[in-house]
């Protein structure tokens, strides 16, 4: 058995990632063995134990993650960390199914990669006899779409719930695709076998909530001509997902808490109760908070329901999946029968600058117009502005960050008569981020390590936008 004092193997074949691995990982005192490729691998495994193994998907001679089969044949308990810059959901479910310690999307925060190989070498890896979770086979479709580092924390929550019928709590602005999380859950679960039963509750009527969650006795009111089966029942063996939970009348939110703290229902009318297994899955638009403190909303069944929170970020902060979005939509529009059509680049970057306020959903349906409408099978900008109308003529961008440059240039900025959507946030990041960078490699003599934490940001992330503003951090050097 694997023990805290055995080194640690590291599998990675990008020698620059793998020497700052090392370096963080002997600067805690492990010994490390590194090597590049499943052969490599294998025959450090068959000669000794290690503590912990952390190894990335795509290797020079293989799939890193599809061969784990052979390491659980050497060593069995082992705990094995999964490294891959494929941040795709479909990557975090294959790590969780292999019964991986610990999944990091790369770039990754070197930080937590160090704490969790703590945390992974005192304790024992997953028994090989756990219940496994089928997952959809190689060309199935998964059913989120997006590598951003935002969605990568929604990736491995949902990874996390797989395996156990905890109740989750989905929160994110109308549009961001929260039945989509939750259908994820139900079908790549221990519970994919059973019913999906998705009910909006803002959508019902207030009198009519309890008979759609618990049913009906016939007679039980003007109307009920005959006994129905409510949502609980349908959903038996499977998931009840609760769509804006927020809206739920107070009448109704103490008979679902009771429901969820019993785990049996009674029709309206009925005198029976009855048992019903089903896991509950909630989502909302709203803050649950300020409704808790006002009363609208009961706080004990908020903490009952907010077991496993996931929170979904707004298609605002996941611009880099805007294109991935736009051509998974268009395969959708061609299987929904309209043109097939491709976005040129031009057409990506218009939709990437523009504030979708309806997110997901109104990205969706633009790309559909544009798949009916474009008159070419190319989708240019002039075909994309001619559904979300005109580009914002950019401002003058001050040089400075000073009140006197940055502070006026927002005033005026927040003061126009009809500001475009989206134009004071995108104007004011292009007009401080470049001379906030700036400043920060300036103060530490180009080193971008101190520069981001200096920024309270992630090394990798610092690098990635110096790149991309096209910094030049040797100048910032001393001479």
């Amino acid at each position: 058995m694997p023990n805290a004092h055995d080194p640690i193997l590291l599998v990675e074949d990008d020698i620059a990632i793998a020497t700052v691995i090392i370096a963080a990982l002997e600067d805690e005192g492990f010994a490390i063995a590194h090597c590049t490729g499943i052969a490599a691998r294998d025959k450090l495994l068959s000669a000794r134990r290690f503590a912990v193994m952390l190894t990335d998907v795509i290797l020079e001679d293989g799939d890193g993650l599809a061969s784990l089969s052979a390491v659980r044949e050497r060593a069995p308990e082992m705990p094995v960390i999964v490294l891959s810059a494929q941040n795709t959901l479909d990557t975090a479910v294959r790590a969780s199914e292999s019964d991986a310690f610990e999944y990091f999307p790369k770039p990754f925060d070197l930080d937590e990669l160090v704490h969790a190989v703590r945390q992974a070498a005192g304790a024992r890896s997953p028994s090989a006899d756990d219940t496994s979770v089928a997952i959809p086979g190689e060309g199935e479709k998964m059913p989120l779409v997006g590598r951003s580092p935002a969605m990568q924390g929604v990736y491995r929550m949902i990874t996390r719930v797989l395996r156990n019928d905890l109740t989750v709590l989905v929160t994110g602005e109308s549009g961001t695709g929260k039945e989509l999380v939750a259908e994820a859950i139900h079908e790549l679960g221990n519970r994919r076998t059973g019913p999906f039963v998705a009910v909006n509750t803002a959508a019902i009527p207030a009198d009519l909530v309890e008979s759609e969650l618990f049913g009906h006795e016939k007679g039980a009111f003007t109307g009920a001509i005959a006994q129905a089966i409510g949502k609980f029942e349908q959903a038996n063996g499977g998931t009840l997902f609760l769509d804006e939970i927020g809206d739920m009348p107070a009448e109704a939110q103490t008979r679902l808490l009771r429901a969820l703290q019993s785990g049996r229902i009674r029709r309206v009318g009925g005198r029976q109760e009855i048992a019903v297994n089903v896991r509950i899955i909630a989502a909302t638009n709203r803050d649950l908070t300020p409704m808790i403190a006002a009363g609208t909303f009961r706080e004990d069944l908020f903490y009952r329901l907010n077991v496993v929170p996931i929170v979904l970020p707004p298609l605002r902060e996941r611009r880099e999946d805007i294109a991935a979005l736009a051509q998974h939509f268009l395969v959708l529009a061609a299987e929904d029968g309209l043109p097939r059509r491709v976005l040129t680049q031009e057409a990506i970057e218009r939709l990437e600058a523009r504030n979708w306020r309806g997110n997901v959903r109104e990205l969706r349906n633009v790309v559909y117009r544009l798949a009916l409408m474009a008159r070419e099978e190319r989708i240019d900008s002039d075909a994309v502005t001619d559904i979300i109308g005109p580009e914002i003529s950019p401002a003058s961008v001050p040089q400075d960050t000073g009140q006197g440059g940055f502070g006026a240039a927002l005033a005026g900025w927040l003061t126009a008569e009809s500001p475009p959507p989206g134009a004071v946030y995108h104007r004011a990041l292009a007009a401080f981020e470049k001379p906030l960078i700036e400043y920060a490699l300036g103060r530490t003599g180009g080193n971008q390590l101190r520069a981001a934490q200096l920024l309270g940001i992630n090394r990798n992330t610092l690098r990635k936008r110096i790149g991309e503003l096209g910094l030049e951090p040797e100048r910032f050097s001393p001479s």
